[in-house]
């Protein structure tokens, strides 16, 4: 006598087909991620870019979206979703909202928070200052000081130096 099993022909306990229903649930999510995916490509890192030319912000992807405000050129934002020409980007308020990738330079900027950063010749709190920057002023960054906690940046007239990093936002 010969015994043949199929999957077909097979019983299963009440335990078993709740366990396969939600393994396969678990599938249907994993492969409506996956598709999303294909169509949305978030930032796995912290990515920068700057605002190349004032631009509309929009609540979605769309200029058929609602306006919200426009941003001004040299504005530091951080990346968080690439969307068949469009970028979702914050700002350093925190503020989220879409803008075309038409506007956005590969530059990477930050922008000044404290009140008057000083931007100093060397990474450190007794170097000489070279300017001071005030709220909100773009400067271009140009690197991170190894061991964290400053950066190296220029202003638009072309002084540069380094500033403490909890001065700015877009590091």
């Amino acid at each position: 006598m010969r015994l043949r099993l199929s999957l077909a022909t097979r019983p299963f306990s009440k335990g078993q087909a709740v366990a396969r229903s939600e393994k396969a649930s678990a599938m249907k999510q994993s492969l409506t991620v996956l598709l999303a995916a294909g169509l949305a490509v978030p930032a796995l890192a912290i990515e920068f870019r700057t605002v190349a030319t004032a631009a509309v912000l929009y609540d979605a992807p769309s200029p058929r979206g609602k306006k919200l405000f426009v941003i001004k050129r040299d504005t530091p934002v951080e990346l968080v979703v690439h969307l068949e020409g469009w970028a979702k980007v914050r700002d350093s308020e925190g503020s989220m909202a879409w803008i075309e990738s038409k506007h956005l330079a590969m530059r990477h900027s930050v922008v000044v928070t404290a009140p008057r950063a000083q931007i100093r010749q060397s990474a450190d709190e007794a170097a000489a200052m070279v300017f001071e920057a005030e709220k909100n002023v773009a400067l271009d960054y140009l690197e991170g000081v190894a061991g964290g906690g400053w950066v190296r940046v220029r202003h638009r007239d072309g002084a540069s130096g380094y500033v403490r990093v909890d001065q700015i936002w877009g590091q």
